[in-house]
């Protein structure tokens, strides 16, 4: 196909979502710098912070399933406005309360942007369905599209971390809720819909069970968390709960006709890999947010460890991560074409790998920090990005949503384990002030527990990778997928 062609064919499919992931972006940076701040003003601890991610990330886990299902039944763009509504409502509560209860409840309803990302692969890749090249136009968009996610949070984070230095927390709290509503309005009249829809009845029954495995399976990690979760079987208990009801979910989704999630893609060579990648890279790229900016806020002059950063100096860190990332989304698609997906896959696992493994001997200056994370940076930008657009690729036609979306389930699962193991980390051995007095940052051994544990599962990631196919997510395999009916 020719260059221009294909451009052209890219700026068609992508259209007006690159705002989308643009507003995605803000939210997922502007509240990174503000962390402390939030905590300190809802009066909690700052291993409490993990809380916010552990609740949103359980809900990511919940939603995604049934809204990338009803995306490919009833429409992508429908289910786009109706998560955007959903998204709003919870940001525009944030700034009105001063009750952690309230704040956490708002905070993770507002998880529902989550669902944003897979939703547009699924439509970029409806649309590009007659188009030469369909593969490499949907890898380029998905690399142009998380371009535009990161350049969102860069500036985000960058105008969080400057704002809360100089205003009052619940303006600073308002400004990303507008922009969501902006975006609302940006999907209703410039986003078109797929152009096919499966139809059908949403699996009800599925929904439910996956769901209450899910709620009690997090729930447990979440109650492991709390003061003596760790001795309480109880504790204990709901998380086997929760595994354990997994089992009902695959034998009835085995025998429907029209399945919620077709588990037998956990069987594909292709598919398998990168859904369990998936989670393993969940581990870091969500659940190491909330540490590496309490860490660098902490002082070194009063607990003998982090960065003492201001606001503004965080989202600095922040930023030149995402341009590490932006950079390893744009050179995904350039770089699975001069080798394979596959590789490339396997390269940027193993880049979060070496950047978190670095921070072992390497955490006591600003410069050592932020060389970690632009490491760290290449390789999970390209992993964002080549992920969805792997599973989109790989799935049968009927079930991109599904694929699309599981990748970010799987993804969210795994964010949410690291997150309550983190939070454990950090609160075990609360650090104390230079004066021996107990204070409220967290422990240097569980910012330790938190590197090891992101380099260790990125790695495996990379090990696990070299089990796929070595001409999955190509055009090839996209026509061998077409001509199935299911995966097998």
């Amino acid at each position: 196909m020719p260059r221009t062609a294909t451009l052209g064919a890219l700026a068609a499919v992508v259209g007006f979502l690159a705002f989308v992931e643009f507003t995605s972006g803000v939210l997922q940076g502007y509240y990174t710098p503000m962390l402390s701040d939030i905590a300190r003003h809802l009066q909690i601890h700052d291993a409490d912070v993990n809380w916010f991610e552990g609740t949103q990330l359980m809900l990511s886990a919940l939603v995604v399933p049934a809204f990338a299902k009803l995306g490919d039944m009833i429409g992508h763009k429908r289910m786009l406005l109706i998560s955007t509504a959903l998204t709003a409502a919870a940001a525009l509560a944030l700034p009105f309360t001063d009750s952690f209860w309230v704040f956490l409840v708002a905070w993770t309803l507002m998880g529902f942007y989550v669902v944003w990302l897979p939703l547009e692969i699924a439509l970029i890749w409806s649309r590009s369905r007659r188009l030469e090249g369909r593969s490499v136009i949907t890898a380029k968009a998905a690399g142009l599209l998380v371009a535009a996610l990161e350049t969102g949070a860069i500036l985000g984070a960058l105008a969080g971390g400057a704002l809360i230095d100089v205003l009052p927390l619940t303006i600073v709290l308002l400004i990303p809720a507008l922009l969501v509503v902006v975006c609302f309005f940006v999907i209703l009249f410039g986003v078109k819909e797929s152009p096919e829809q499966t139809g059908g009845v949403l699996d009800t029954v599925g929904l439910v069970l996956i769901s209450l495995a899910l709620i009690c399976f997090t729930g447990g990690l979440s109650l492991l968390r709390l003061d003596g979760g760790l001795v309480n079987p109880w504790s204990w208990a709901v998380v086997v709960l929760g595994l354990l009801l997994i089992v009902p979910f695959v034998l009835w989704e085995l025998r429907h006709g029209d399945p919620l999630i077709d588990v037998r893609m956990f069987r594909s060579p292709a598919l398998g890999p990168v859904f369990l990648t998936a989670g393993l890279f969940g581990v870091s790229v969500l659940g190491a947010q909330a540490p590496l900016s309490t860490f660098a806020r902490t002082d070194p002059d009063v607990y003998g460890y982090g960065l003492g950063t201001t606001g503004f100096a965080t989202s600095l860190i922040i930023g030149i991560y995402l341009v590490g990332m932006i950079t390893g989304a744009l050179l995904f698609p350039v770089i699975a074409r001069l080798a394979t997906p596959r590789v490339t896959l396997i390269g940027a696992s193993a880049f979060v790998a070496v950047g978190f493994l670095l921070f072992l001997p390497f955490h006591d200056s600003y410069l050592q920090v932020i060389t970690n994370m632009v490491i760290v940076g290449l390789g999970s930008g390209a992993l964002v990005a080549a992920l969805p657009a792997a599973a989109a690729s790989a799935a049968p036609e009927t079930q991109t949503g599904v694929a699309t979306g599981l990748t970010n389930s799987v993804k969210t699962v795994g964010g949410a384990i690291a997150s309550c193991v983190f939070g454990i980390a950090l609160l075990h051995g609360v650090a104390s002030t230079a004066g021996g007095a107990e204070g409220t940052a967290g422990s240097l051994e569980g910012y330790f527990t938190v590197w090891i544990v992101c380099g260790v599962t990125a790695l495996a990631a990379s090990v696990l990778l070299l089990f796929v196919p070595k001409q999955a997510f190509t055009d090839r395999t996209v026509n061998e997928a077409e001509q199935q009916p299911a995966v097998m």
